[in-house]
């Protein structure tokens, strides 16, 4: 293994400090500064974990040049500008979801990506929870036949989140149930087709002046002849939070539980028809990951209560995906290759969602991927 250390720096530490010890145990990292406008927060979080370097000004990071990458955890609004800061200033970017909050922003970054070089990668949780690595490995191995259909959703309460959440159209923040369904086959969309059902409350729609309570999405995929439907929810539907991925092949099909916490159901197709459903607890695969690393896809910091963010402990431990995607950025930057999802992947992944809620308004109308989101 490359002896190499990146140096990383952290900014937004809300869910972002669930990042920091997987940083300081990853080999090739070094886990160099912390970002957070709050001085006192900041220093805590910094006496915490022994973190010396520590801006609450994220442009006077950016003119740090011992800063390698940074790792951007701040609200979703914030997320274009600040990649597009860091990568101009020539910084390496991983960056949370979604990657943007318009197809313009996600095409500036796009280009941004290909003009300085640098690498960009959105720290996608679900395409590196256990889950979907069960289902990948099925599909590597053959095991699944051929792939004939994917579903996806994300249905989640969010009232009384904070500042942008209230109203949020549902489609807006769709990678979750998106990353999934493409990423198994590393597939790109094409176009897609969508339709909003329901109505939330008055109060909540003046925000985006969007009445929809849930949001349905049939995407078609590009030089293919899979589709996929990804449909989410956010307000007024009563709903367990739920981040479900389910796969349907010629020779076995996976299906999400129903319940948090249940077993996966696998179909076995030709068995007697009794036999052929049963449920699998997926496996862990922390044996993918270094040595001082693995222990974080369970465990760690997750365990102690005053460090998990909400998003965390409503999303099922993300499946124990952080250590994963902290992998994938660093052996990334490391080994000189693209990470998954890289510039256009994401652009790809995060353009349907925002393009799907454009299609809700206008009645379920067609609209195309752009170009700049396609290999």
């Amino acid at each position: 293994m490359s002896s190499q250390k990146i140096n990383v720096a952290i900014i937004g530490l809300g869910f972002g400090a669930e990042f920091i010890p997987i940083y300081q145990r990853h080999p090739n990292a070094n886990m160099y500064a912390i970002c957070q406008r709050n001085r006192e927060s900041l220093d805590k979080i910094g006496d915490t974990y022994k973190i010396e370097k520590r801006y609450t000004d994220y442009d006077e990071l950016l003119k740090d040049p011992a800063v390698d990458a940074v790792h951007i955890n701040t609200p979703i609004p914030d997320h274009a500008a600040q990649s597009l800061k860091a990568l101009r200033a020539g910084k390496h970017v991983a960056c949370t979801v979604p990657m943007a909050t318009t197809v313009e922003e996600c095409r500036q970054i796009v280009e941004a990506v290909k003009e300085t070089g640098l690498t960009y990668m959105m720290m996608e949780t679900v395409v590196y929870a256990r889950e979907f690595l069960f289902m990948k490995e099925l599909y590597e191995k053959g095991e699944l036949g051929r792939i004939q259909f994917l579903k996806a959703s994300h249905q989640q309460d969010m009232d009384g989140w904070p500042n942008y959440w209230p109203g949020l159209p549902p489609m807006y923040y769709a990678t979750h149930c998106v990353g999934p369904v493409l990423g198994l086959t590393k597939a790109e969309a094409e176009y897609v087709s969508c339709f909003g059902s329901g109505t939330i409350r008055e109060e909540l729609q003046k925000h985006y002046n969007s009445p929809y309570a849930v949001e349905s999405t049939h995407i078609k995929f590009r030089n293919s002849d899979l589709s996929a439907h990804v449909y989410r929810s956010l307000f007024d539907t009563a709903r367990q939070y739920r981040e479900s991925f389910e796969v349907y092949g010629s020779d076995k099909s996976v299906e999400w539980p129903l319940i948090e916490g249940k077993p996966l159901v696998l179909h076995t197709a030709k068995k007697p028809e009794p036999e052929i459903p049963e449920e699998v607890e997926s496996p862990d695969y922390a044996h993918l990951l270094p040595e001082p690393i693995q222990p974080f896809t369970t465990g760690g910091v997750y365990d102690a209560d005053d460090h998990q963010h909400l998003s965390f402990t409503q999303g099922a431990g993300h499946g124990g995906s952080h250590p994963h995607l902290v992998h994938e950025f660093i052996s990334a930057l490391v080994n000189k290759r693209e990470p998954f999802p890289n510039a256009k992947q994401s652009a790809n992944i995060t353009c349907v969602g925002i393009l799907a809620h454009e299609s809700a308004q206008k009645g379920g109308a067609i609209i195309k991927l752009p170009d700049f989101t396609l290999a």
